[in-house]
């Protein structure tokens, strides 16, 4: 047996660039989930419901659905499991029982207090810092690698995070 072969290094081209610049963005995306998880608990998509939850009085399942661009299918299943952690509670209207409010408990405002910011924040500051020009050159490159990905026409909210924000795919 010889001397272990050395890899050859080559310089990265346009492709590898592309290539190694998403594998960070989804990195930084895991990286978030795990520290987000070991602070507070939560997965991204919980974190998200409990502020949409904190940022009005008697809101709906349907108003935070539409407030995250999520479905309701999926709402309510993440507040099922913020409930039965005993981050929100359930109430119904007095004026019209087919109303059910999600309401922030002590604990859940507890939890949204230790909270990091969000991935996505941090983004879009900087992002709306970006002069106009800027802003639209990156948006067109990243829609066009989704299109490139076959990703153009799959549904997702704005939300950083990886795997689907549906019920029972994701592990909240």
């Amino acid at each position: 047996m010889g001397a272990p072969q050395r890899a050859v290094s080559r310089p990265m081209d346009s492709t590898d660039a592309v290539l190694v610049a998403l594998r960070r963005i989804i990195r930084a995306t895991d990286i978030y989930s795990q520290k987000l998880r070991k602070t507070v608990g939560l997965t991204t998509p919980q974190l998200l419901v409990l502020r949409a939850v904190a940022q009005k009085d008697d809101v709906t399942l349907g108003r935070v659905a539409r407030d995250l661009s999520l479905s309701q299918a999926t709402v309510t299943t993440l507040v099922d499991r913020l409930e039965s952690g005993g981050f929100v509670t359930r109430e119904r209207s007095d004026e019209d029982r087919r109303r059910v409010f999600v309401r922030l408990t002590p604990s859940g405002r507890e939890v949204l207090s230790l909270a990091p910011d969000l991935l996505q924040d941090r983004f879009v500051r900087r992002f709306e810092r970006l002069d106009e020009w800027e802003r639209s050159m990156i948006t067109a490159a990243l829609q066009r690698t989704a299109a490139l990905m076959d990703a153009a026409d799959l549904d997702a909210a704005p939300v950083l995070l990886t795997g689907d924000v549906v019920p029972g795919a994701t592990p909240d």
